[in-house]
């Protein structure tokens, strides 16, 4: 993407009312405006709150919301160049349960209060398999507890990933800490019991992953507290 586009794209994001775009000082230096009140002040309803994190495009967001209209979605990722897609087109459909967050992963916890988030979606996350990337995985056992806090009692985690690593790797770390694994699968396409709005929300990256046979794995699990 040229940077002329990227500059067009972060001015839309700015007047695009379903994009919120605090600095950083704003988490960190204060209490955040909508930390606990996202639902009421933000999608003014009190309906379930469910979060993509590392949405990138924002297309599983769009196409979460759609299949879901009594629940709120929340796409989050720090790259704002990339959910402008998401974001405009939900304007241009005239969704009012989508809404986009620019901020960093690590933060979400401070975004959110505790107990207010009924849902999380990771898609595609970047797999950080090197060893020294370990504390950027977004299942590490410290990103894990940051869920923890802001989801609901029987809040659910989701994970789609196209690698078989973190897929593992994150079987492993909730077998090792007594996490509820609720589903479990390595190729969902194989699986013809696999959830509906596992199989029938496909991003572009996936159809990619999909062309050159790589299979698509998928995890379902509840924090235990």
């Amino acid at each position: 993407m040229g940077s002329k586009n990227k500059l067009k794209r972060f001015k839309e994001n700015e007047v695009f009312e379903n994009v919120v775009q605090p600095t950083r000082s704003e988490i960190v230096d204060s209490i955040y405006a909508y930390k606990g009140k996202w639902k009421q002040e933000f999608f003014k309803n009190d309906n379930p709150l469910v979060l993509e994190l590392g949405c990138g495009k924002g297309e599983y967001t769009v196409g979460l919301a759609k299949r879901n209209p009594k629940s709120n979605f929340l796409g989050i990722d720090i790259k704002g160049a990339r959910f402008w897609r998401g974001a405009k087109t939900a304007l241009e459909e005239h969704m009012t349960n989508v809404g986009f967050l620019r901020t960093q992963i690590e933060l979400v916890d401070q975004v959110f209060a505790e107990g207010e988030v009924d849902e999380i979606w990771i898609t595609f996350p970047d797999p950080q398999i090197k060893w020294k990337r370990t504390k950027h995985r977004m299942t590490n056992p410290e990103f894990l507890n940051k869920y923890k806090k802001i989801l609901t009692k029987n809040g659910i985690v989701h994970l789609k990933t196209d690698s078989e690593f973190m897929h593992g790797y994150t079987l492993g770390i909730l077998e090792g800490l007594g996490h509820d694994i609720l589903y479990a699968h390595h190729d969902i396409y194989v699986n013809h019991e696999a959830p509906e709005e596992v199989v029938g929300i496909q991003t572009f990256y996936e159809q990619q992953y999909l062309d050159k046979k790589k299979s698509i794995t998928y995890l379902k699990f509840r924090l235990k507290p």
